[in-house]
C-alpha cells in the first residue's frame, strides 16, 4: 500500500474519531475539522520518511491535539478555553450518564440538538463524523453546494451562541433525537454503497462504519424497532454489495447480478432482525424498506420478485414518507408490477413537478420505462440528459452502454 493509499485509508477511519475526541477536549467545531486536517496533511509529509505509524489513529489524534492546544495557547483566551475544556472532559451533573459507549455516536446525539433543524442535524454529523464534503452532502440532500455551507455554518454558529453542551443527553432524551441519528446512519451507509460522486461507485468503508454504528444504536436502544429496521434494511442490501459491480467496476443491474454471491449470512441476520422489529407492531419507514430489500434479497432469481408486494410496500412507504425519491422508487416497482406504461404515467408526474430537476436516477428510471414501451428517440434523449447528471465513472460507464444497445 502506497503511503496515499495508507492516509485516504486513515481517513476513512479515522475521521470521525479524530474530530470527535478533539470536540470533547476543546469545544471548537471549528478548530477540531481545522486540526484533524492539519494532521492528515503533516501526515503526507512524514509518513513517507518515517513510515506508516503501526497506530494510524492514534498517531493523528496526537498531532491534531498539539495543533490545537498551540493554538488555543496562542490565543487571547486559549487560557480560559482551556479551563472550559478541561471542565467538559468530565460532566459532573448526577442526572447525565453516559449512555452511549461509542465516541462517535456520542458526538453523532450532540450533533443531532432538536435546537437544530432536523436536515441540519444530520448535515452536520455527516461532514463532522463521516468527514463527507460539502459537495458529498449537498448532493445527498438534493441542494446547491453554497446553500448547504450556509446551512452547515449556521447550524456550528447556533451550537456556539447557544451553548449547546457536548454531552450525551440522559436516557429519557435519547429518543427525541433518535429520527435524526437513523437518517445520519442511512445517509453514511448510503454514501459508502452507492457513492454520489468519484471514481468508484462503493465505499465500503463508509457502509461497514454504518453497520457497525447501528448495531452499537440497536444494542443502546433494543425497544425502537426502527433503529433495529435501519440495522435489517442495512445489512439486506450490504449482503449484495459484491455483486454490485463487476470485475471492471461497472454497475450491474439487480437482474442480473450473480445471486449465489450474495451474503447469505447477512440476509438470514437481515430478514431476522426485521422479523423482530415487526412483531413490536410499531411499523415505520425502515422496517418498510427493510420489507422491500428483503422481497429482493429472498428471491432466488429474478423472476421470483414479488413485485406487486414491493409496489404495494413502496405505497405504505410514500404515505409515511412522501418525498420524491421515494415516489420515484414506487413509479419504479409500479413499472415493474403492472408494466411500463404505469411507471411512466408516475414518472411523468415527478417530472413535470420540477421536485428532482438535477437528479440523474429520475432521467435513467424514465429513459428506461421507455426503452420497455418501445419509444427509443425519447429514450435516447432521456439517456442523455441521465448521463450528463450521473456523478460516478460507474454510472456514467453503464449509461453509455445502454445508449450504445438503443441507438
Amino acid at each position: 500500500m502506497t503511503v496515499q493509499a495508507a492516509v485516504a485509508a486513515a481517513f476513512r477511519n479515522e475521521w470521525g474519531q479524530v474530530v470527535a475526541t478533539l470536540i470533547r477536549i476543546t469545544g471548537d467545531w471549528d478548530l477540531a475539522e481545522e486540526c484533524a486536517q492539519d494532521a492528515f496533511t503533516l501526515a503526507l509529509r512524514r509518513w513517507p520518511t518515517d513510515g506508516v505509524p503501526r497506530k494510524p489513529g492514534a498517531w493523528l489524534t496526537t498531532v491534531a491535539r498539539n495543533r490545537a492546544t498551540d493554538r488555543l495557547r496562542r490565543d487571547a483566551v486559549g487560557a480560559a478555553k482551556l479551563r472550559e475544556a478541561a471542565a467538559m472532559t468530565y460532566d459532573p451533573d448526577p442526572d447525565v450518564t453516559d449512555e452511549v459507549p461509542d465516541d462517535r455516536l456520542r458526538l453523532m446525539f450532540t450533533c443531532c440538538h432538536p435546537a437544530l433543524a432536523l436536515e441540519s442535524q444530520v448535515a452536520l454529523t455527516l461532514r463532522t463524523l463521516a468527514g463527507l464534503t460539502t459537495a458529498e452532502i449537498a448532493r445527498a440532500f438534493l441542494v446547491a453546494e453554497p446553500a448547504m455551507s450556509k446551512r452547515l455554518t449556521r447550524a456550528k454558529q447556533k451550537i456556539r451562541n447557544a451553548g449547546i453542551p457536548y454531552r450525551v443527553p440522559p436516557a429519557h432524551l435519547l429518543p427525541e433525537r433518535t429520527p435524526a441519528v437513523l437518517g445520519v446512519l442511512f445517509l453514511l451507509f448510503n454514501e459508502g454503497y452507492s457513492a454520489t460522486a468519484g471514481a468508484d461507485l462503493l465505499r465500503h468503508a463508509l457502509s461497514a462504519e454504518a453497520i457497525r454504528l447501528a448495531r452499537v444504536l440497536v444494542a443502546l436502544m433494543p425497544d425502537e424497532p426502527e433503529a433495529t429496521g435501519l440495522l435489517a434494511l442495512m445489512l439486506l442490501h450490504d449482503a449484495r454489495r459484491a455483486t454490485r459491480v463487476d470485475d471492471d467496476g461497472d454497475l450491474v443491474l439487480l437482474a442480473d447480478q450473480d445471486r449465489t454471491r450474495w451474503d447469505t449470512e447477512e440476509i438470514t441476520e437481515g430478514v431476522a432482525q426485521l422479523d423482530g422489529a415487526l412483531r413490536r407492531g410499531q411499523p415505520g419507514p425502515y422496517q418498510v424498506q427493510a420489507a422491500i430489500a428483503a422481497c429482493h434479497a429472498t428471491a432466488t432469481d429474478p423472476a421470483d420478485t414479488d413485485w406487486p408486494q414491493i409496489a404495494a410496500l413502496y405505497g405504505s412507504l410514500v404515505r409515511m414518507t412522501p418525498t420524491p425519491v421515494v415516489a420515484l422508487n414506487r413509479a419504479v416497482a409500479v413499472g415493474m408490477a403492472h408494466g411500463p406504461a404505469a411507471g411512466l404515467a408516475l414518472v411523468t408526474v415527478l417530472r413535470e413537478s420540477g421536485q428532482l430537476a438535477g437528479y440523474h436516477l429520475l432521467a435513467a428510471t424514465e429513459a428506461d420505462l421507455l426503452r420497455r414501451l418501445g419509444s427509443t428517440e425519447e429514450a435516447v434523449a432521456a439517456y442523455r440528459e441521465a448521463l450528463a447528471l450521473a456523478g460516478t465513472d460507474s454510472e456514467r460507464r453503464f449509461l453509455r452502454r445502454r445508449l450504445t444497445d438503443i441507438e
